[in-house]
């Protein structure tokens, strides 16, 4: 049987449903580097090893495997997903006596429903809090480029299982960047769609106004045939979840850029970039022909995005701050319990500001399609790194990894993160659209594939 390691959801797709290899096969060889890669990256904290080939079983004997997109794609997902048999962890202590879900996600009912094959749950930061992918209950994610490096979080076993070859698709969650931040650190492609376009639904919360879910992939079109199979309203489980039509992506990809007008993010968004961040943006925004635009009080965006993360977040967590501080990461409960004490009046000013913000960012896109932005100020710093220097300013790494996410996802912008292959180590480009056009974020990234600007490249391991 050939390698199927390192292909593409869609390789593998193409290959089950023609009957060139079984869903089984597939299986046994993704379980088996799992097993293999694991212990050395800590991406998974658990292994569904028999439902997987039950699955994969199954997927061989149906008639119809030859209509499913994703026939035998192994996938995991970050550990907030519910999947039935399992507690939720949500990268915490005090999760663990919880009970076993009933009931997988829905967007993991989605994938199966199209093929893909559930091959585990993923490490990630305490309840999502973190942009370092280091949890101090499971370990530390680590970056298959490097693994003394961070993978970023809080979607660090997300990054580092399918930058390293253990899951060609995989599914995070992204409240200030924490599909983004991984995607930069760990050398791949992530999207973090509209807000409201995919559901939530039996997931672990964190800011319900900030949170979205979606996929990570080595390949634009296993994002969108991900993305395309997750989508469409859920009856009212979650309440953003915004009833609308699927609107599909992946036969938009091959229109390439015809008729698209990109800009590059200046300003605030080149201000104190590291080097690593500055060239991989040119070279993204000269592939595009892109012009410079300003996104007006990107800082500002940013101040009112911790205001609403830290006083959301700890009014979900007042209670069990109350009854089990001492079983927090102790940067996650500190940062909590600041931010219960946030005054109520800059709480009002942080939404006011979002909704003038948001409409400012909204008519930048009258005169241009989709906006290219850093995704990460610099390459993926070492595991226990606590500060890292930019313009000669010390910045601590845990808050600022997301200096450049958070004023996107403040306002729910779709963003497909695409990687450019520096050496030694890559980073991340964000391409930002349009609410519900993630079509054309998706387009303007497979172009960038296409010219071979951007890809994922392969770690030595």
């Amino acid at each position: 049987m050939a390698d199927f390691t390192w292909s593409s959801g869609a390789e593998i797709a193409a290959a089950v449903s023609s009957g060139k290899v079984s869903a089984a096969e597939v299986t046994a060889q993704m379980l088996a580097v799992i097993e293999q890669r694991n212990p050395r990256l800590n991406a998974f904290t658990a292994v569904t090893a028999e439902r997987a080939r039950a699955k994969a079983e199954a997927i061989d004997a149906s008639p119809d495997k030859r209509k499913l997109p994703l026939a035998g794609v192994p996938f995991a997902v970050k550990n907030l997903f519910d999947i039935k048999g399992l507690p939720t962890l949500a990268g915490s202590k005090i999760n663990r006596a919880r009970k076993a879900a009933a009931h997988d996600a829905v967007l993991i009912e989605r994938m199966v429903a199209a093929g893909a094959v559930l091959v585990g749950a993923l490490n990630m930061g305490e309840y999502a809090y973190d942009f370092t992918g280091e949890n101090v209950h499971d370990g530390p994610s680590r970056n298959p480029h490097d693994p003394e490096r961070m993978t970023g979080g809080s979607s660090g076993g997300s990054g580092g299982a399918v930058a390293g070859g253990m899951v060609p698709i995989a599914l995070g969650s992204d409240t200030n960047g924490s599909i983004r931040v991984p995607s930069s650190l760990c050398g791949i492609f992530g999207l973090k769609p509209t807000y409201g376009r995919l559901t939530r639904a039996r997931s672990f919360p964190f800011v319900a106004s900030l949170d979205h879910l979606g996929p990570f992939a080595r390949s634009v079109r296993d994002l969108a045939i991900s993305y395309d199979a997750m989508q469409g309203y859920d009856g009212g489980e979650d309440a953003a979840c915004v009833d609308r039509p699927a609107e599909s992506a992946t036969p938009f990809l091959e229109q390439g850029l015809s008729g698209l007008k990109v800009a590059v993010a200046g300003g605030y968004f080149r201000k104190g970039a590291s080097a690593e961040a500055l060239s991989a943006l040119d070279t993204v925004a000269k592939a595009l022909g892109a012009r410079e635009v300003e996104i007006p009080q990107a800082h500002r965006a940013r101040a009112a995005a911790y205001v609403i993360t830290a006083t959301e977040g700890a009014a979900l967590h007042l209670e069990r701050l109350r009854t089990g501080a001492n079983d927090f990461d102790p940067a996650v409960r500190d940062r909590l319990i600041a931010g219960a004490m946030v005054p109520s009046t800059l709480v009002v000013k942080a939404q006011n500001f979002r909704r003038w913000y948001r409409e400012q960012v909204l008519a930048l896109f009258k005169d241009c399609d989709a906006i290219i932005a850093p995704a990460t100020p610099v390459t993926a710093p070492k595991i226990g790194q606590a500060t890292f220097m930019l313009d000669g300013v010390e910045l601590p790494v845990r808050p600022n990894m997301g200096l450049y996410t958070q004023p996107i996802s403040f306002i729910g912008l779709p963003v497909a993160a695409v990687p450019v292959p520096l050496k030694p180590l890559p980073i991340g480009v964000q391409i930002i659209a349009a609410p519900w056009r993630e079509d054309v974020a998706l387009r303007v990234a497979h172009a960038l594939e296409r010219m071979g600007v951007v890809a994922a490249p392969r770690p030595r391991l």
